[in-house]
């Protein structure tokens, strides 16, 4: 296999891996705004995929995270070592846990299943020393940690003022309006995805290009890469990933406007500012933070503790699993052009019945509000959930 056509099938599967991010977490901006009403699903969705889109041209510091500081780009580069297969082996790590988790409705971190894709990837090709442990740590480990609930205690704080601040004004009147901010709070969370989100693929395509002598090390995404990350993500965002939708939507807690418009605003804040800073959130994690501190906020809501354990239970196998199946695809890769072919047949394969499976249980903008108790074909895993 001529190694400028693996870095090819590379960047497409970067570009493939961008769309499964897109509409795996269109719920982290739109769930609460569709939930309430204040969006209709189509138009929300759309609406999300262009601000994806515009969002991705407004920072590059995550990118440069991924790019140079993950993974050791020296080492990838190295002599009998073919650094453009085992990035796509962790692509391919990081795909597949998308489309299980999508197909289960459980809302996880894209961005955690692409981290560790790769490092499971280059971990048992190259060993420890390709991987800058103390960067993954201080950038993705203790983000992640702090990131949903520090979201949550803001969106919790939000949530109380909303409705204290209102409640003198009619419940009626006082939702409208709130329903009427969340088109802004909602856009401005899709704004926020495009520009942490896309990044990511930029990074790692950026990645490829360098280990490959097309870029210097160190240097921004160039143009070309920024515009069709953003562009991958945004049409990913725009097909709307209904499973998770609902289960962010409806699920996790009672949303009201008010309730929506401060798990919105919080979630922003957070985004935008671990964007400035080069730290490599998860979306999924910091909104959902944002939708259980609403819940908590507003004054005999219910709160899914069941739901909530479940999604906590995604975060945490999501980095170890991606990484596994990485390891597995890296072996096979880094056996040579045969072994690359390999993981991607059994990838291909792999999509075909997850998406078949999907078929069967079907979820769209029809049904995305159901309650789980209204419908005899649940999804597994969270059947029940709404109980």
């Amino acid at each position: 296999m001529d190694v400028s056509f693996l870095v090819v099938i590379v960047i497409a599967t970067a570009l493939a891996f961008d769309f499964t991010n897109g509409f795996h977490d269109t719920a982290n901006a739109m769930a609460t705004s569709i939930a309430t009403g204040a969006l209709r699903p189509r138009v929300a969705v759309v609406l999300s995929g262009v601000l994806n889109l515009v969002g991705a041209f407004l920072s590059t510091e995550v990118a440069k995270t991924i790019s140079n500081g993950i993974v050791d780009d020296d080492k990838l580069a190295g002599h009998g070592v073919n650094g453009t297969a085992i990035i796509f082996a962790g692509l391919i790590g990081a795909v597949l846990w998308n489309l299980v988790t999508w197909l289960l409705g459980l809302p996880s971190s894209s961005s955690h299943a692409l981290f560790g894709g790769l490092i499971g990837a280059v971990w048992v090709v190259i060993g420890t020393a390709g991987i800058h442990f103390d960067m993954v740590f201080s950038k993705i480990i203790l983000p992640a940690v702090l990131s949903p609930v520090i979201c949550g205690v803001i969106a919790g704080l939000a949530t109380y003022a909303a409705y204290t601040l209102t409640r003198r004004a009619g419940a009626d009147t006082s939702k409208q309006y709130f329903r009427h901010g969340q088109t802004i709070s909602a856009s401005l969370v899709s704004l926020a995805h495009g520009t942490g989100d896309a990044q990511k693929t930029m990074g790692v395509i950026t990645l490829v290009l360098v280990i490959n002598g097309h870029q210097t090390a160190g240097t921004d995404p160039q143009f070309w890469v920024i515009l069709a990350a953003g562009t991958a993500i945004g049409l990913g965002t725009a097909l709307g990933g209904w499973r998770i939708i609902r289960t962010m939507g409806t699920r996790l807690t009672e949303i009201e406007s008010p309730q929506g418009f401060a798990a919105e605003s919080a979630s922003t804040a957070v985004l935008l500012a671990s964007s400035h800073l080069g730290f490599a959130l998860s979306t999924t994690q910091v909104v959902s933070g944002g939708i259980l501190g609403s819940g908590v906020g507003r004054r005999l809501a219910e709160v899914r503790w069941n739901v909530a354990g479940r999604m906590a239970l995604g975060w945490l196998f999501t980095l170890p699993v991606a990484a596994v199946v990485g390891a597995l695809a890296g072996e096979l890769a880094s056996r040579g052009n045969g072994g690359t072919a390999l993981v991607a047949a059994l990838a291909v394969a792999a999509v075909a019945l997850i998406v078949y499976r999907s078929r069967r249980d079907p979820v769209n903008p029809g049904n995305v509000n159901d309650s789980a108790d209204a419908r005899p074909d649940r999804e597994p895993e969270l059947a029940g959930a709404g109980r």
